[in-house]
């Protein structure tokens, strides 16, 4: 769809719902002198932040304490047995199409997304035999609810006349804060047993999406279980297909953005944590790294949760008590592992780019990467092979690493069977517990955006928001949010952001939605 334009920004998607949030009035942009501004954090969150303040004359300085970009979308070089140069990185990542503000970061520096690429379904595969897909589903709500109940194996008549549909009608108008309000004390798990959807259902479709916040549902809110069912499925009409960067990360995302800020004047500092912040008596605050300590006007703080609660606890000055004990509470999801397989053969050539698992072990999902990332395609031509990746989520802090990553290939087997004949020519694995804890009853200690002291704000896939996003797009938000939130103490005018309708998308329905309670 082409950009419309209303006086409140480009909007690039096909639903007509979606909803704007106004940025503050204010001027354009500083001239001459301009604040100083430090964001500590260079994953999605803190280059919306930069962005969002660069864009507008401040002067901002970017701390990461990685060697590149990227936060959890880093990538990095490393050389195979064979002799070749490639990059690995934290994994598979879908950008949805509702995911308006990151692509809106990335438009900065490609306007058409020529560096995103589509995959034709989001296809789901259960150890039992049964197969799920999205790609014949409607988008717009409900008929998108309807047709997947129609199209799904895991739903038959008995099992839709068992179900308690009163216990489903939060999932009818979903919004923020009230569904964390109503759902947050029980688990993802709880409230779809509540419902009494199909086991198969349960296990193939739901549970996979529940892991895909890298917790169990057993541990997950349900609160963030249903605003994931609004967002990507009963709220919005982009439906449930996503793209993914035709190369990898670095050279289709960071390395670009990069260049963008430093065009903008921003100061990019890698390999450059920050140890300590210390607010000053004028309003400002000291940054300190291992080099030196520096004073900015404003502060932006986009890391992960063990980051954030780092910093936190080393700048006893920050914030007020009830909020540092907040973030000290904070918790880390399980660890989740990223395996990287360099096949001396093909996959077969009807298997998906992607794949959900659900039933084989520690195995999630399956990318045969070559499918659709530029070097691991041309590495696969020059060699004859594939490049295959594979991902377990929630993994046990007490299980064998060894044995899950071995356990991983081995049902990688079960599922594509010709990869059992394959000769490894290198490997890689990757362990990271970095990623937010979305627990039950978690939400009252989430931080939002702004901190007690004004010249603080938080950004993070972690940060309340007051908006329906999550993941990937509710670090770009809160980042651009962030920079609002400064820009408005200037008298400056911020970043519009989009996201889906706030509310459920019928009348009716959310009428409906009223009789069922909490």
């Amino acid at each position: 769809m082409a950009p419309r334009r209303n006086g409140t920004g480009s909007r690039h998607g096909r639903d007509r719902r979606a909803a704007v949030v106004h940025a503050p009035a204010g001027r354009a942009r500083f001239t001459g002198d301009a604040p100083t501004a430090a964001v500590v954090g260079g994953g999605i969150a803190g280059i919306a932040a930069a962005t969002g303040l660069a864009e507008r004359g401040v002067r901002v300085t970017l701390y990461e304490s990685e060697p590149q970009l990227g936060g959890r979308l880093a990538g990095w070089p490393t050389r195979l047995a064979d002799g070749s140069t490639v990059t690995m990185s934290r994994g598979f990542h879908a950008f949805f199409r509702q995911y308006y503000n990151l692509r809106g970061l990335l438009r900065r520096v490609d306007p058409g997304l020529g560096s995103l690429t589509p995959l034709p379904d989001y296809p789901l595969r259960h150890s039992s035999g049964l197969h799920d897909s999205f790609a014949r589903v409607p988008r717009t709500p409900p008929l998108s609810a309807l047709g997947f109940v129609a199209l799904s194996p895991t739903f038959g008549a008995r099992d839709l006349a068992r179900m308690n549909p009163r216990a489903a009608l939060p999932l009818l108008d979903v919004r923020v804060p009230e569904v964390y309000e109503r759902l947050d004390d029980i688990s993802a798990h709880d409230f779809l047993t509540r419902i009494r959807f199909p086991p198969a259902a349960h296990h193939l479709a739901f549970e996979v999406f529940s892991r895909s916040f890298f917790a169990d549902p057993r541990e997950l809110s349900a609160a963030e279980l249903v605003l994931m069912f609004h967002i990507y499925f009963l709220g919005s009409s982009e439906g449930l297909l996503f793209d993914v960067p035709a190369e990898p990360f670095p050279t289709a995302l960071w390395d670009p953005l990069g260049g963008y800020l430093e065009s903008h004047g921003v100061t990019v500092l890698t390999s450059t944590p920050v140890r300590q912040v210390c607010p000053q008596p004028d309003g400002g605050l000291n940054v300190t790294t291992d080099q030196d300590t520096a004073r900015c006007d404003a502060l932006v703080l986009a890391l992960d949760g063990a980051g954030l609660r780092q910093v936190v606890a080393a700048s006893p000055e920050l914030g007020d008590p009830d909020w540092r004990a907040r973030i000290g509470r904070l918790r880390t999801a399980p660890p989740f592992l990223v395996s990287r397989l360099w096949l001396d053969r093909p996959v077969a050539p009807g298997r998906p780019g992607f794949l959900g698992t659900s039933g084989y072990g520690p195995l999630d999902n399956v990318s045969v990467l070559n499918r659709w990332e530029g070097e691991a395609a041309r590495w696969a031509r020059r060699t004859g092979g594939s490049v295959v990746e594979l991902h377990a989520y929630a993994v046990s802090p007490e299980a064998d690493r060894s044995s899950v990553q071995a356990e991983a290939v081995r049902q990688l087997h079960r599922i594509y069977p010709e990869t059992s004949r394959a000769r490894v020519v290198d490997e890689r694995h990757a362990w990271r517990a970095d990623c937010p804890m979305f627990p039950v009853g978690g939400y009252r200690d989430r931080p939002g955006v702004r901190s007690p002291d004004p010249a603080v704000t938080v950004a993070g896939d972690l940060v309340r928001t007051g908006l329906p996003v999550a993941l990937m797009e509710r670090a770009a938000t809160s980042g651009f949010l962030a920079a609002n939130a400064h820009l408005e103490r200037w008298g400056v005018r911020g970043q519009t952001v989009w996201t889906v309708p706030r509310s459920g998308r019928s009348l009716p329905l959310r009428r409906l939605a009223s009789v069922g309670g909490g």
